[in-house]
């Protein structure tokens, strides 16, 4: 199930991230061993997290996903040797919200396409997917992500 889509201006964000390649069939470990790595890094900077964590998406190869892995934190912090300092851009993007499981988001990316494709904006190439809940704690039918299109 898709929500309503809308395009907002945003400033750019400070993140804590780790990037890396990995098939999808293991993104869950991956985001799990990358947001438990981050986690305790960023409070013991005393930093506090802007929003939910998220996963950009570089590419859609779904053997080699090139991804990011963090948390958008309320100010910028140090980098570590694992762990990137980084930013999202500034500037519009197009924001839409999915309940449901992750099987099924395939179909709010093909509703923001056409919905953007009517709006006449084009997408940026970047697609950040912030997890508002986990499996782990809510029923496949419950989990809650909002998807963000970076646009040109």
């Amino acid at each position: 199930m898709n929500e309503g889509f809308e395009i907002i201006t945003k400033a750019e964000q400070p993140v804590l991230s780790m990037r890396t390649v990995t098939p999808v069939e293991k993104l869950p470990e991956a985001i799990g061993k990358t947001l438990a790595a981050i986690a305790p890094y960023m409070a013991q900077m005393g930093g506090q997290p802007a929003d939910a964590p998220f996963v950009a998406y570089y590419n859609m190869d779904m053997q080699n996903l090139k991804v990011e892995i963090g948390f958008p934190v309320a100010a910028p912090l140090p980098a570590t040797a694992e762990i990137e300092a980084g930013s999202i851009p500034a500037g519009p993007k197009a924001v839409g919200w999915h309940k449901g499981s992750y099987q099924s988001i395939a179909s709010t990316y093909d509703a923001m396409g056409a919905w953007m494709k009517e709006k006449g904006v084009e997408p940026a190439g970047v697609v950040y997917e912030y997890y508002y809940n986990s499996p782990m704690e809510v029923a496949e039918s419950e989990l809650l992500t909002k998807v963000v299109f970076l646009l040109k």
